[in-house]
């Protein structure tokens, strides 16, 4: 575990990373110091590409910003073994080899998904007791208080017991980051009857019934992601990714479908500048890694993903979440908390 606490948040910043790079990282990066003196920014990249993205906006240096030089990128269309066996002078290793050597507290990348898990994965390692890593990331509900889904995409297939561990994780997150006191926590099915699911949800639903320090609730399902009735949601990558990605398709879709209606009528289309900020907020709303930044946890470490369509508003959300997690020292608190659950099944 990292146990050094400077008295300055350190956190390191892939900026190649995504399609845009320093085009949104740069102004990420210049708003999230501006609104955290305590704040320290380490930016990961070709130096020169930096230094002109600075000077572009308006800013040759600052006090609080820091470039760390990396002489490779790791592509979106990079396979991960790849990346992981040939790019380890990427930006992306590079800002989570700093957080293993203690150097900062936490990464934030947008770049490629696979390769920033399979490089976290190698260089940080794995809480004792997690088998598998998972992407979390809160989303929005109709009650207000955000829903944190995982896994959205890290491991794909889960037995019962990495289900377990990520419900364990996950309550921790909705604790200790949104202060959501004994969090619900229910299972992502295709139905709320306890007959219903495969074999290895069935299994999952048993362990979790049967452990004090969850407040399980039993199913939930995918109409009812956004409705508040559970503050975490467990599921195994591929599920949530699906589900996610629907999600997100559904909203674009009454988007565009609202649009189409204030074109096609000549009275909406006299209120439509009205409509259409609020629509597209709520687009904007349902994405998670523009609403609040998915973390993949599990890690000795702190990792942030932004979307790799990012953004400066997306990736600056993406780095407030990484701020949080480490005022709130979230691997220390999972580990501890799986330690007490592991003690109490044995």
């Amino acid at each position: 575990m990292h146990q050094v606490q400077p008295s300055r948040l350190k956190i390191a910043l892939d900026m190649m990373g995504g399609d845009h790079g320093p085009l949104s990282t740069i102004p990420a990066a210049i708003t999230a110091v501006s609104e955290n003196p305590q704040l320290d920014l380490i930016l990961v990249g070709d130096t020169v590409a930096i230094q002109q993205a600075l000077t572009d906006s308006g800013i040759s240096s600052h006090p609080q910003l820091q470039i760390q030089h990396a002489s490779q990128q790791v592509l979106m269309t990079d396979k991960p073994s790849v990346a992981l066996r040939t790019k380890r002078d990427s930006s992306m290793r590079v800002a989570l080899d700093l957080v293993d050597q203690q150097k900062v507290q936490a990464c934030v990348s947008a770049g490629n998904t696979g390769a920033l898990i399979a490089m976290a994965h190698y260089v940080l390692k794995m809480l004792n007791g997690i088998e598998r890593p998972a992407l979390i990331s809160a989303l929005p509900t109709t009650v207000g208080t955000p829903v944190f889904m995982l896994d959205l995409g890290a491991t794909v297939n889960c037995d019962s017991d990495t289900l377990f561990q990520f419900a364990v994780m996950g309550a921790v997150m909705a604790e200790e980051v949104e202060s959501i006191h004994q969090p619900k926590v229910a299972l992502l099915n295709m139905g709320e009857e306890e007959i219903k699911g495969s074999d290895q949800i069935k299994r999952t639903s048993l362990l979790l019934s049967e452990c004090s320090d969850i407040n399980y609730i039993g199913y939930i399902e995918g109409n009812d992601i956004f409705s508040g009735k559970a503050d975490v949601i467990v599921c195994d990558g591929f599920v949530g990714n699906v589900a996610l990605k629907t999600c997100e398709g559904v909203a674009k879709l009454i988007i565009k479908r609202f649009e189409q209606a204030l074109k096609n009528s000549m009275s909406a289309h006299l209120f439509g500048w009205m409509i259409k900020p609020l629509l597209k907020s709520i687009g904007t709303g349902v994405n998670p890694d523009h609403y609040n930044g998915a973390s993949l946890i599990g890690l000795r470490g702190i990792v942030v993903k932004s979307h790799g369509n990012a953004t400066k508003e997306a990736f600056l959300s993406a780095i407030r979440q990484a701020v949080r997690e480490v005022e709130r020292q979230v691997p220390a608190k999972i580990k501890d908390r799986l330690e007490h659950v592991l003690i109490d099944k044995a």
